[in-house]
């Protein structure tokens, strides 16, 4: 096999084609691990203060919530620091995959919000069937459909807006106004996904997607805690 056939089959995983500096990979690293220390500590006080006083019913949904927002970020820290090896292509397929757990797991407490009713389980089977189809392509093909990819990320995560009236009547204004702005931050950050020429671009993009789980992680604690005292 030849250097460019090599290429071509491991570029989706191993970056040959712009390898990141020492500077962008502490970059970086230092955004993963700042995200996942935030997430730790908000995760625990918000499953403690809510199986203690305020949502005992969306506990389930918490834990699912709080376990893909902790899988995500782990695993792209793994992923984005490990060196180029076998094991950094099985983490690659593991990183895309947890995007798509990721998103239907931001939706699930306030799909328990919404509870058995036609809109919830309409939104429920959407986002929850969506991104399970994302996970098996990534897992299965994952050199296949990138831009594809990103598109379902984002069809997914703005599927609310199909029900939005539902979610307006059953969420606080605040909690709504908090999932809009993470949603902006979400997109807006993969203009700096898709710029790979650009320095410190992986660190950057990071930086928008730590930005948009704090504005999500804050909307399900004012929603499920804050206000609920």
């Amino acid at each position: 096999m030849t250097g460019t056939q090599i290429k071509q089959n491991y570029s989706w995983w191993s970056r040959e084609h712009r390898p990141f500096t020492l500077g962008e990979l502490v970059a970086d690293g230092i955004v993963h691990v700042v995200g996942l220390m935030l997430a730790g500590a908000a995760s625990a006080f918000l499953l403690v203060y809510a199986v203690q006083h305020t949502a005992q019913e969306e506990l389930p949904a918490l834990i699912v919530y709080v376990g893909t927002l902790n899988a995500v970020l782990g695993v792209s820290l793994a992923y984005n620091l490990w060196p180029v090896s076998p094991i950094k292509r099985i983490l690659a397929r593991l990183d895309q995959a947890a995007i798509f757990l990721f998103i239907a797991g931001t939706y699930t407490p306030f799909l328990a919000v919404l509870g058995a009713t036609p809109t919830g389980m309409l939104l429920t089977s959407l986002v929850w069937g969506a991104a399970l189809v994302g996970v098996a392509l990534k897992l299965i093909v994952p050199q296949r459909f990138g831009r594809l990819a990103i598109l379902l990320y984002l069809g997914i995560g703005w599927s609310g807006v199909i029900v939005f009236r539902s979610l307006a009547g059953a969420l606080p204004a605040s909690t709504l106004w908090l999932l809009l702005a993470g949603g902006i931050v979400y997109s807006l950050g993969i203009i700096f996904h898709l710029w790979e020429k650009l320095k410190f671009q992986n660190a950057v993009w990071h930086g928008f997607v730590v930005v948009g789980a704090s504005l999500h992680l804050w909307a399900v604690i004012d929603c499920m805690v804050v206000k609920r005292l």
